[in-house]
């Protein structure tokens, strides 16, 4: 059975698109630019083609042309126009365009050809923070508002995961040590989004500082052995969820207590849970980031 989303409603393309329902409806009416269709019970839906479509008009006219003007370009021609402008200009957009479309339909080829196309203009690096940040943020915008499904950004997340592990090998290989730290790297127990720790993994490992990463879901007591053989720890986590806003201020409390008191070491933290602690009032040796740049800019080449 074929499940691929192919069914809209407008707020689902609002939320898709960015561009109001309100505005969508004024296009559809004035410029007959979306045509939609109804269900044998009579209710509006479009489908993916008109999904496709408004991406590509929103394209368009986020780079100078009017709607009154594309409302005259003959349909086919206008996924041409749109790749002749992104091969001109920055591709920025239309990649996340590109990318939200193959997440909808389960599309590996079209997520592998629109990451290759990126490559020719960006390093792996620039890819990441102009193109898979925003697209990640938006992709949980739409799960959240139920306009895809935990399946879709699973498919995304394990894409985006397998070129942050090919390019970090890649950089493990031309590794070369220049200090004595060691960074370990995990999430908090019942912390599963591991994305931004793995690329914060490739920048450490890339600017020269050994790695160990132990991923999700570690229990505190797990890290104390490694203090037994290592003389300066850096641990690095990411609150996406975990700890709940009730007990972040015991969890950093008793990572001092178990972890950084009367010893080297030190807790760098980043993640929206971190909006309910008031970073003044961090323990000695623990640092807060607001942002995966702003931590990695903390790193020296």
């Amino acid at each position: 059975m074929n499940n691929i989303k192919n069914q809209f409603s407008i707020k689902d393309l609002e939320n898709l698109t960015g561009i109001k329902a309100h505005t969508i409806r004024i296009w559809e009416k004035r410029y007959n630019l979306l045509q939609p269709k109804r269900t044998d019970t009579n209710i509006r839906y479009y489908d993916l083609a008109s999904f496709q479509k408004l991406l590509n008009v929103s394209y368009l006219n986020n780079n100078g042309y009017k709607i009154s003007k594309i409302a005259t370009i003959e349909e086919s021609k206008i996924p041409t126009l749109v790749r002749e402008i992104a091969s001109e200009n920055n591709m920025e957009s239309h990649a996340i365009n590109a990318f939200k479309l193959s997440m909808l339909n389960f599309d590996q080829a079209l997520f592998y050809k629109t990451y290759n196309a990126l490559l020719n203009e960006k390093d792996f690096e620039d890819i990441f923070y102009d193109i898979f940040i925003p697209l990640l943020t938006e992709i949980g915008l739409l799960w959240q508002t139920d306009t895809i499904t935990p399946a879709h950004e699973h498919f995304l997340s394990s894409l985006i995961r397998q070129k942050i592990l090919i390019n970090t090998e890649k950089a493990q290989s031309e590794q070369k040590n220049i200090s004595n730290k060691t960074f370990v790297l995990y999430l908090p127990e019942n912390e599963i989004h591991e994305l931004g720790l793995l690329f914060i993994n490739h920048q450490i490992i890339s600017k020269g500082y050994k790695s160990i990463f132990l991923g999700l879901s570690v229990p505190l007591e797990s890290l104390v052995d490694l203090k037994n053989y290592y003389d300066e720890l850096i641990y690095v986590s990411y609150f996406t969820v975990k700890p709940e806003k009730d007990d972040i201020e015991k969890y950093i409390e008793d990572f001092n207590q178990l972890l950084i008191k009367d010893s080297n070491t030190k807790l760098w933290i980043l993640g929206q849970m971190l909006n309910a602690l008031d970073i003044e009032k961090l323990p000695k040796g623990v640092s807060a980031f607001k942002s995966i740049k702003s931590l990695t800019s903390n790193l020296k080449q």
